[in-house]
């Protein structure tokens, strides 16, 4: 397809969405978001091209991108020459532009990253532990945060934007399956985690279900063709997922859309069970400790993985085998392009249990439906991390697509 054909798919698609600019002075942050919006799905582009898409005029881009210079969130690239008339200069986004904390809390660990404009992680500070608490949250950040601002330039620290918090819901309500005191467990119930945490970095704070974070770190720093509607699930100590329609990450009434681990699966016995209790980290875990297997390096790093084959073989087809069934029952609710797995597992893993999704699915019944591309995530084990950094970039830099159709 060529240039001219992709700005004009853009400018449509911009139509679709109610995504248009507005000429109009009081616009301004709405169109900045939109620039910058553009900008990060398409890579650099010239100021024609962003006039092209929004139907903003020449003048009204200019003033836009002159200021997005200016406050340092983009660069000019090389001027492309061999045209008729000036030569298009293409502006990309500045990674030092902003910066960003994404605060993991796991049932197991915890991660703090520092992230920069582009997703990418500058520095990270890990701890692991049995099970969690709010203290022992509190004085984590307490005790990593002075470090790693330590290495950045004031003007860096400066560009530090805000704290997105990544954790599951409900913490209290796990103690079973965690093995942990109630009573501990319980301090969640009340505890305002956000107005902690705000205190200790000084900074804006958002809260996130994990799973749903992980699915926003797809959506705003994946790479690869990005489909407009897709259901996500992360692998973690029990699998959780996230949703995209439109584009737009979906959170639903309470924040907790396609919380899919409770969805009724079939079990190798036929008898129904829950999606976590056949495709989760947890139940991995439990197989190799019956196995005599220590599960303990599955909480501590993603990368390499101590399982037996016969152990890590029929976790791999019952869990393949849960997420196929489910992946059914959305697909009868919603019209989804693709389903993307990940989770904190290795690579191979990773590719080895979408395969097999993939194959499970195509045994089962589709007859009524059009089935979604099954895929892997691009992002990987640090999804949940980085998704909860893309929190705040989006409340901030990025346009909201839903509020612009609530809003036309």
């Amino acid at each position: 397809m060529s240039v001219a054909a992709d700005l004009l798919s853009d400018r449509q698609s911009a139509d679709d969405l109610g995504l248009r600019g507005s000429n109009q002075s009081g616009m301004r942050d709405h169109n900045e978001r939109l620039v910058l919006s553009l900008v990060r799905q398409h890579g650099a582009l010239a100021k024609s091209d962003i006039a092209r898409i929004t139907g903003l005029s020449a003048q009204t881009v200019s003033v836009i991108m002159r200021a997005l210079e200016q406050d340092g969130l983009l660069l000019r690239g090389e001027p492309v020459r061999g045209r008729i008339g000036q030569p298009s200069v293409p502006m990309h986004l500045n990674p030092e532009g902003a910066l960003f904390l994404g605060l993991k809390i796991g049932r197991r660990s915890t991660d703090l990253v520092l992230v920069d404009f582009l997703g990418r992680v500058r520095d990270t500070r890990r701890r692991t532990y049995r099970y969690p608490t709010p203290d022992a949250i509190v004085a984590f950040v307490s005790d990593s945060l002075p470090d790693l601002m330590a290495a950045l330039t004031p003007d860096l620290r400066a560009r530090v934007s805000g704290m997105g918090v990544a954790m599951p819901f409900q913490l209290w309500s796990w103690v079973k399956a965690l093995g942990a005191p109630q009573a501990e467990m319980d301090a969640w119930r009340d505890r305002d985690i956000q107005a902690d945490l705000a205190a200790v970095t000084n900074l804006p704070v958002y809260v996130q279900n994990d799973a749903t974070s992980a699915c926003g770190a797809e959506l705003v720093f994946g790479s690869g063709e990005k489909p407009r509607d897709f259901l996500y699930f992360y692998f973690g100590t029990f699998i959780g997922g996230g949703l995209v329609l439109n584009g737009q990450l979906f959170l639903g009434r309470t924040g907790n859309a396609a919380g899919v681990g409770p969805i009724p699966v079939p079990g190798p016995d036929g008898r129904m069970r829950r999606l976590f209790d056949a495709s989760s980290l947890a139940t991995l875990a439990s197989r190799m400790e019956a196995a005599g297997e220590s599960a303990d390096h599955l909480w501590e790093q993603p990368v390499f993985w101590q399982v037996s084959p016969p152990v890590l073989d029929q976790w791999l087809d019952e869990a393949a085998e849960g997420l196929a069934s489910a992946i059914l029952s959305a697909t009868t609710l919603l019209e989804l392009e693709a389903v993307l797995i990940d989770g904190w597992m290795p690579p191979a893993i990773r590719a080895e249990i979408t395969a097999r999704t993939q194959a499970a699915l195509a045994r089962l019944d589709l007859s009524g439906i059009t089935p979604p591309a099954v895929r892997e995530g691009t992002v990987g084990a640090q999804a949940r991390s980085l998704g909860a950094a893309a929190i705040p970039l989006s409340q901030r830099y990025l346009l909201d697509q839903n509020a612009a159709q609530r809003d036309a």
